[in-house]
């Protein structure tokens, strides 16, 4: 887990249909293989991946953004436009800006639910999906605990102070972590204001509008994963995890018998991906695809 990628991404801007600017990384490969598009969880952003991007980008293209309202796109100032429905119109919008058709997506947590909805919206564009540790479902018990926290942290006044409030909320899904896995974390999780200060890097008003249920959909997400029918899907599943749990994921399997699972140990949820066995597996997924 590191970013060692720097060099190897091109920074792209992109306009929403509502004007809110939407940041990327783009991985480039001349490849005639199907790009990756990399979807953060709920609170994340496009760093999380820079691991995984950079190998799986020695092969094909590699597309990381930022969603609205976290990292270096910009903030909607209407809390109600955070939901799915608008990040599916975004995500459509960056795909088309950059000519490509179809895509693997490979989704955490939200980008996971999102890679569902893709491919519900357009059949065909979505060439494969890595869901990582979620489902059509989660513990109720996981979810409260996320929305419940989601951007009420509170600002700290230096580097050190954000990396033990981070480990005060994330150690229950890293528990094997050393000091150099926190503070990488942490500068992935925090941005430095102006006045020095370090604050969590996405609006605040993402965990308001979780609380409040908006969602901008009505469908049932059980119809969503069964969309994914003849579409190549891996889960990616930490054993620890409180969100994506062994019922949920054999009824998955049970709706997808060719589902494709892959337990990560001593992670809870959600795995960063730069986990051997993640790593190892994802690669080999892709090259099937």
């Amino acid at each position: 887990m590191n970013d060692r990628s720097d060099r190897l991404y091109e920074e792209r801007f992109v306009e929403a249909d509502d004007g809110v600017r939407l940041y990327c990384r783009d991985y480039p490969n001349p490849s005639t293989r199907a790009p990756v598009l990399c979807l953060p969880g709920l609170t994340r952003n496009s760093r999380d991946f820079s691991s995984l991007a950079a190998l799986v980008s020695e092969k094909r293209r590699v597309i990381c953004p930022d969603l609205r309202g976290r990292g270096r796109s910009g903030h909607d100032p209407d809390w109600r436009n955070y939901h799915p429905g608008q990040y599916a119109s975004d995500l459509w919008q960056l795909l088309d800006s950059l000519d490509i058709g179809e895509a693997v997506v490979v989704g955490t947590s939200l980008g996971g639910w999102m890679a569902m909805l893709l491919n519900h919206q357009r059949p065909g564009r979505i060439a494969a999906a890595v869901m990582n540790d979620i489902g059509p479902e989660a513990d109720p018990d996981g979810i409260a605990r996320i929305i419940a926290m989601a951007g009420r942290l509170d600002i700290v006044s230096s580097l050190a102070d954000a990396i033990e409030q981070a480990k005060s909320v994330y150690s229950i899904a890293f528990p094997d972590w050393d000091d150099r896995q926190w503070q990488i974390y942490t500068e992935t999780t925090y941005r430095q204001l102006d006045d020095g200060r370090f604050d969590l890097n996405f609006d605040r008003s993402i965990g308001h509008a979780a609380r409040e249920g908006v969602s901008g959909l009505d469908v049932d997400p059980w119809a969503l994963f069964d969309d994914l029918a003849s579409v190549p899907t891996m889960l990616i599943h930490g054993v620890l995890s409180d969100i994506l749990t062994e019922p949920i994921i054999a009824r998955m399997r049970e709706h997808k018998p060719d589902l494709q699972i892959v337990p990560v140990s001593n992670r809870g949820h959600a795995p960063l991906l730069d986990e051997p066995e993640a790593v190892d597996a994802i690669t080999t997924f892709l090259e099937t695809v």
